[in-house]
C-alpha cells in the first residue's frame, strides 16, 4: 500500500471512529483476531493496533519481531488460515500497527473453532444457521440446489413440469425435452434424486413447508376472514393475488372517454412483486410461515428469512446492495417464466410503483427471524405519510406472527429533536449533547434513517444529519 494511501486511510479512519471496516485495539490480543475473522467473513476491514475504542492514541511497545509473531499467530489460529497486511503508523512519536484484510473468497473462517460476523462496528458469533447460509454462497449454492433422501419422483406432478415448461415457452426459451429430462437438465434433478427445488415447484399434494396463512383483519386481533395455502409456489402467486384482490378496494374511475378505468386501493404490480420475493428469498428450512394481513388501510407481508447482514433496510431503499437469490433455482425457474425480471430490481420496482401512484413509500424491516413489508393505502397521507400511524402499526404486529416491536421511542424521540434544531450535526456532536454510548448511537441513527425520518448529507468526513422534512 503506498504511503499517501496509507496517510489517507488513517486519518479518516481516526476522524469516523470505528465502523463496519475499522476496529480500534490498544493491543493484540484475541478479541483482535475475532475482528479480522469478522473482517474477512464481511466486506474486509482495518484493524489498529494501539488505538483505544474512544479514538485515544495510545501507542505500542514493539520488538523487531513483534509484528510476524501476530501474524504467524492469526495464521495458525484461524482456518482456513489468513494473513493480513501489516503497516507500521508513526504518530507523534508513538507506534501504531495497522493490519489491514480482503474479504475472503472461501467463507466463512473460524478462529478456534468459532465463527464471527461483522455488525456495525461490533462483532457477534455466527449462528450455525449462518454459517452454512455463508458457505453455500461462497461455494456459490443454495438450500434449494441439494438432493433431500426424503422426497420421492411420486411426490411430484409431471404435468405441472410440463406447464411451466409450456410458459417458458411464451416467454421466449425453448425446452424440447420431456418434463423428466428438464429436471435433469436444470438440476431439479441430480444422482436420481429430487433437488428441494423441485418439490417445492411441482410437488403434487399440499405440503407444509410452503405454509403462507393469510388473514383479513377488522382490527388488531378480529379477524373476518383467513385461508391457508400449502401449494406448490408457482400456484401460489395466483392464490394469493387472488385472496388480496378479494378483500381490497377498487374504484371506478371518470375518464370522460367512454370507457371508464378500474383503481386498485394498492398498485397491484407492486403487490405482485412483493409475493415473488417472499416466495423467491423465503427461508424454507425456517419451521415458522409466511404471513399476509389484510387491514382496512394497510396490508402486513412477513417471510421467514432476514435480509443478509451485507444489506441493511436502507441500503434497499437507496438501491445500494447487489442481491443474490437465497433460492438460486427457485428464483431461475422464476425468472424463465417470466414471473421475476432481473434479480435486485424488484424494491426499486416497488418504490417506484407506490410513489407513481401517490401512495406512501413501504416499510421495509427486518424482524425476529424474517422481514416484514407493510404498504398502506391513501388514508396515510399520500408521500408525507403520519409516521406515528407507521409506528403504531409496527408496535402494534401481532395476531398469527405474535408481537413486532418498533416505531418511535423516546431514545429515537431525543435523538431527532437534537438533529431538528441542529441542522447538519455530526455524530460526534449528537454524542455530547445525548450522552449515548457511540454503539447505542448509531443505532438510533441508524433506525431514524430507516424510517426515513432523518437523511446524512455530504461526505463521510465533512457531511452531517438532516431532519427528513
Amino acid at each position: 500500500m503506498q504511503a499517501k494511501e496509507i496517510y489517507m486511510n488513517w486519518n479518516e479512519d481516526l476522524l469516523a471512529g470505528e465502523s463496519q471496516t475499522v476496529e480500534f485495539k490498544s493491543s493484540f490480543n484475541s478479541e483482535a483476531i475475532e475482528s479480522l475473522v469478522a473482517f474477512a467473513n464481511a466486506k474486509g476491514g482495518r484493524l489498529y493496533l494501539g488505538i483505544s475504542n474512544s479514538g485515544n492514541i495510545l501507542g505500542l511497545e514493539l520488538k523487531e519481531e513483534t509484528i510476524q509473531v501476530w501474524i504467524n499467530e492469526i495464521k495458525t489460529k484461524t482456518s482456513p488460515s489468513i494473513i493480513p497486511d501489516s503497516e507500521l503508523i508513526t504518530f507523534e512519536n508513538k507506534k501504531i500497527v495497522m493490519l489491514s484484510i480482503q474479504e475472503y473468497p472461501i467463507k466463512p473462517i473460524s478462529y478456534r473453532g468459532r465463527y464471527f460476523k461483522r455488525v456495525a462496528n461490533a462483532n457477534q458469533l455466527m449462528s450455525i444457521n449462518e454459517v452454512v447460509n455463508t458457505h453455500l454462497h461462497a461455494v456459490n449454492s443454495s438450500w434449494d440446489y441439494h438432493t433431500n433422501n426424503h422426497f420421492k419422483y411420486e411426490d411430484i406432478a409431471l404435468e405441472k413440469v410440463q406447464d411451466a415448461i409450456d410458459m417458458m415457452s411464451k416467454n421466449g426459451f425453448t425446452f424440447s425435452e420431456d418434463p423428466i429430462n428438464f429436471l435433469f437438465k436444470k438440476d431439479l434433478i441430480r444422482e436420481e434424486k429430487l433437488s428441494n427445488a423441485a418439490y417445492l415447484l411441482f410437488t403434487k399434494n399440499d405440503s407444509f413447508l410452503t405454509t403462507v396463512e393469510l388473514g383479513r383483519f377488522q382490527n388488531e386481533v378480529v379477524i373476518k376472514d383467513n385461508a391457508r395455502i400449502q401449494s406448490d409456489l408457482i400456484s401460489q402467486v395466483g392464490l394469493i393475488m387472488n385472496f388480496i384482490e378479494k378483500h381490497i378496494n377498487k374504484a371506478i374511475v371518470i375518464t370522460g372517454s367512454p370507457q371508464h378505468t378500474q383503481r386498485w386501493q394498492y398498485p397491484m404490480e407492486a403487490i405482485r412483486e412483493i409475493i415473488m420475493n417472499m416466495i423467491v428469498h423465503r427461508d424454507y428450512r425456517d419451521t415458522a410461515d409466511a404471513i399476509i394481513k389484510i387491514f382496512d388501510d394497510r396490508i402486513e407481508f412477513f417471510n421467514p428469512g432476514r435480509l443478509p447482514d451485507t444489506i441493511s433496510e436502507s441500503d434497499l431503499i437507496e438501491n445500494n446492495y447487489r442481491s443474490t437469490p437465497r433460492n438460486k433455482l427457485i428464483a431461475d425457474i422464476f425468472r424463465h417464466i417470466g414471473m421475476i425480471e432481473k434479480y435486485g430490481s424488484g424494491i426499486k420496482r416497488i418504490i417506484t410503483y407506490f410513489r407513481d401512484s401517490n401512495l406512501p413509500i413501504p416499510v421495509f424491516k427486518n424482524q425476529s427471524n424474517g422481514f416484514l413489508v407493510i404498504i398502506y393505502d391513501q388514508n396515510f397521507g399520500g408521500i408525507n405519510q403520519d409516521k406515528s400511524l407507521i409506528n403504531k402499526s409496527l408496535d402494534n404486529y401481532g395476531g398469527i406472527n405474535g408481537g413486532i416491536n418498533g416505531g418511535i421511542n423516546e431514545e429515537q424521540k431525543e435523538v431527532l429533536t437534537i438533529i431538528n434544531k441542529n441542522p447538519g450535526i455530526k455524530i460526534n456532536e449528537i454524542k455530547k449533547i445525548s450522552n449515548f454510548a457511540q454503539r447505542t448511537l448509531e443505532r438510533i441513527l441508524q433506525d431514524l434513517k430507516i424510517q426515513n425520518l432523518i437523511l446524512f448529507k455530504g461526505s463521510k468526513k465533512t457531511g452531517g444529519y438532516y431532519s427528513n422534512k
